[in-house]
């Protein structure tokens, strides 16, 4: 089952990096107010460098002046499956990507059920991330401000940020 990774980045500024295995990669974006459950809301999702799968784990913080730099927290995790179908067969997910227009069903901590990225025509790595109308869609929950611990250790953006000061020392 290929695998979902969403990571809490407090680079520049704070974003979520949404990151698919697609290819033995992992196929990433950038969503600045991060993942919503509303099927009203569209989320800018701006594609960003891929990296490799054990990057999925990755949750610590990227030292000043490294690429990234900030602390990064493995905000939700699990597995995906393809949704989109042409003619009835599934069309491979390096087709979607190619084509702009991925539909995943997430199995993770956190979120859950459909979502779509679709690719802005005319703007160049500009996606929008959309909640599909299934059972797990909410206009009242905002998971990107209430959800605030890591699925992996449990702990906050700024226990994360304190426990690398405190291996450095």
């Amino acid at each position: 089952m290929p695998i979902f990774v969403i990571q809490k980045h407090a680079a520049r500024n704070l974003h979520f990096d949404v990151r698919l295995s697609i290819g033995g990669v992992l196929v990433s974006w950038a969503v600045p107010k991060g993942p919503s459950t509303s099927t009203r809301v569209k989320r800018l999702a701006v594609r960003t460098d891929d990296h490799p799968l054990a990057y999925a784990k990755f949750e610590g913080v990227i030292p000043k002046g490294e690429y990234g730099a900030g602390t990064v927290m493995v905000w939700d995790k699990g597995t995906y499956r393809n949704l989109k179908k042409k003619n009835g067969k599934l069309v491979p997910m390096s087709t979607c990507l190619k084509n702009g227009r991925i539909e995943v069903w997430l199995q993770g901590e956190v979120l859950q059920g459909g979502y779509a990225l679709i690719r802005m025509k005319g703007k160049s790595g500009q996606w929008l991330m959309i909640k599909m109308d299934d059972e797990y869609a909410s206009a009242r929950r905002n998971p990107a401000s209430t959800h605030k611990k890591s699925v992996v250790t449990g702990r906050t953006m700024h226990q994360i940020g304190t426990d690398a000061v405190k291996k450095k020392k």
